[in-house]
């Protein structure tokens, strides 16, 4: 009986380290989310990399509006021809690849933890060539080197998990990297976009149960 007992205070210790060790991450707009975009040429270009630089998440074209992130194609409001072929205006074609990322960096907080990022997809209606994807990634201190997941953004929960390195010094994000051709501001809507907001609680999963079987109970009555 003894050695039984011991054997379950034991699982416990056990399952209350590795639970320790396990974080999950959301898309809150309260978090600290930063803007990073890399600019390509376009494929039929060669498709080398331009620059890259830290963008406000606005100029990313990815904003929040209460819990709800929306994600469009990139716009810039610069008609020149780098930009725009044969330049900037409506119906113009877009001439380089934006690579917009909107993420939360955390340095050593998320390290040598069983990481899960996970969100509500509401919709997604961007056409060919543009996609969106989930993303955590786990950068070395000089940031170097990384290793990562994504998962693409259909209607529906997504959840993806990475096991991150034990090292204060890395550098863990999460976020969204949406990847196309800019477009002149007026064309965007014909470009789509995705919505994405926070998975409810299990707290407010109960509740919405409760509150359907009140509302089930409720209609047999009547």
């Amino acid at each position: 009986m003894k050695s039984l007992i011991k054997n379950i205070a034991l699982c416990a210790l056990l399952g209350a380290a590795v639970s320790a060790k396990a974080v999950t991450v959301g898309v809150d707009p309260g978090a600290s989310w930063i803007g990073f975009m890399n600019v390509f040429s376009l494929p039929t270009d060669g498709g080398g990399y331009q620059f890259g630089s830290s963008w406000g998440t606005a100029d990313l074209c990815a904003t929040f509006s209460g819990p709800t992130l929306t994600l469009t194609p990139n716009t810039i409001n610069d008609p020149s021809s780098y930009w725009y072929l044969p330049s900037g205006g409506p119906g113009a074609t877009g001439d380089k690849t934006m690579d917009a990322n909107m993420y939360v960096e955390q340095l050593g907080t998320l390290s040598g933890q069983l990481v899960t990022f996970t969100g509500n997809v509401l919709a997604n209606t961007l056409v060919s060539p543009y996609t969106t994807v989930a993303f955590i990634k786990d950068f070395a201190p000089d940031y170097s080197s990384s290793v990562s997941v994504t998962a693409p953004l259909v209607n529906g929960v997504f959840s993806i998990n990475l096991t991150t390195v034990n090292d204060p010094l890395r550098h863990v994000q999460y976020g969204f990297e949406t990847i196309g051709p800019d477009v002149w501001a007026t064309d965007v809507a014909a470009k789509g976009l995705v919505q994405i907001t926070a998975v409810p609680e299990p707290a407010t999963f109960a509740l919405i149960g409760l509150a359907s079987a009140a509302m089930l109970i409720l209609r047999r009555r009547k």
